[in-house]
């Protein structure tokens, strides 16, 4: 029987998942460290997902990486949210679609 490594984070259902098709796979649990490090790599590769297929179970696959990513750096997602909307509040959101093409800088 031929094997497939991958090496990678995936959802916590995913091993069930593949045993219920009738498969076996070997896991192992990361240490915070790997974690973190794994959950970064994700990010970069859900984005990417996102900017290849430009749909919304992409963007959902983005969120829950950021939100595991805010858990396990201890940052909890409502501080999270709380910063995106002061942010908002100070600097505005992106709704207007503004291009800043150039500053200039007055003598």
């Amino acid at each position: 029987m031929a094997s497939i490594y991958y090496d990678k984070l995936v959802r916590d259902r995913i091993p069930q998942i593949i045993r219920d098709g009738g498969k076996s796979c070997q896991t192992r649990i990361l240490d915070e460290e790997e974690y973190v490090k794994l959950l970064e790599k994700k990010l970069s590769e859900e984005l990417s997902e996102y900017l290849e297929d430009k749909n919304p179970e992409e963007l959902a696959d983005l969120l829950e990486v950021m939100m595991a990513l805010a858990e396990a750096k201890g940052w909890g997602w409502e501080e999270i949210e709380k910063l995106r909307r002061e942010k908002k509040e100070n600097r505005g959101g992106f709704s207007q679609r503004i291009l800043l093409q150039s500053v200039t800088k007055e003598d």
